[in-house]
């Protein structure tokens, strides 16, 4: 019996290194393709590491004025953090307001809701464009972050996860004459962390990685986000692998730093969905 647990356990180990192996491969082929030449990612030679260690692709690609890809980084991140927090209010708020305030048609609001998720985004993507086109918004900011703010998957799960939230709690705090409100930002959202930390996360990077909707809207290079910028570093008339490498390099390390910032919130949170049950 001991035996076989050994032998369990080594193959547990075994897999999982594997398993994380395949994972860091895409990352090790980043490193290796942003700090090569053209010439080494072109030759028929493979070699595990650079022969030639090219650091200044770092600069060349925030020195590049046909890329902005210093104003890209700076497009997505006000992108991204005002669309997760416009989820994250607004859809809290909705999702608390479905689980928890009796009104006539709750229901039929949430089912309202909840059919939107059914339907292509392909379907709404024209008259979205045309209603942002219609007010003026193409090239702006506006244009590339209103349409994210609110999201129906998230009010669904937030609803879901405040059915599962403690009653008591609650009504202590209508006792001591706390309104819907009150109960809302000062007892529920601060023991609702970490689970809003695995939604923001999810809606941040969503919202970092988007490209179609950034592609039609943004129509000037002031406009482009990250994902943009790197799609022109390969086009039809040239060709920059190593500086799409570096450049790529860049764009994934907020998001590799806000993953070990909140990695033990996001895990929590993903437990308290009930997703697993």
């Amino acid at each position: 019996m001991l035996h076989e647990r050994r032998r369990h356990a080594v193959l547990r180990r075994s897999l999982l290194l594997v398993g994380t192996v395949l994972f860091l491969v895409p990352f090790y082929l980043l490193l290796r393709g942003a700090f090569s030449t053209e010439a080494d990612l072109t030759s028929a030679t493979w070699h595990w590491l650079p022969p030639t260690w090219e650091w200044g692709n770092l600069a060349a690609v925030f020195d590049n004025r046909t890329v902005p890809l210093g104003r890209a980084l700076l497009n997505s991140t006000l992108i991204a953090v005002s669309q997760t927090v416009g989820v994250l209010v607004l859809s809290g708020m909705a999702g608390y307001g479905l689980a928890r305030i009796p009104y006539r048609w709750s229901n039929v609001v949430f089912w309202l809701i909840t059919v939107t998720l059914l339907i292509p985004a392909a379907v709404t993507f024209v008259p979205s464009f045309v209603l942002v086109s219609s007010l003026g918004w193409i090239s702006t900011l506006r244009g590339l972050i209103v349409p994210g703010l609110f999201q129906a998957l998230a009010t669904f799960l937030f609803r879901q996860f405040f059915l599962s939230f403690p009653r008591e709690i609650e009504e202590a705090a209508a006792l001591d004459g706390l309104s819907w409100w009150g109960i809302f930002w000062r007892v529920v959202v601060p023991n609702s962390g970490g689970f809003a930390a695995a939604i923001g996360t999810v809606t941040f990077i969503g919202s970092w990685n988007a490209f179609l909707w950034p592609l039609v809207i943004g129509r000037t290079p002031e406009s482009w986000t990250v994902q943009v910028a790197l799609s022109t570093y390969l086009t039809a008339q040239t060709s920059q692998v190593s500086l799409l490498f570096m450049a790529a390099l860049v764009a994934i390390l907020p998001l590799l730093l806000m993953f070990l910032l909140l990695q033990r919130w996001i895990v929590q949170g993903v437990e308290r969905t009930g997703i697993s049950d």
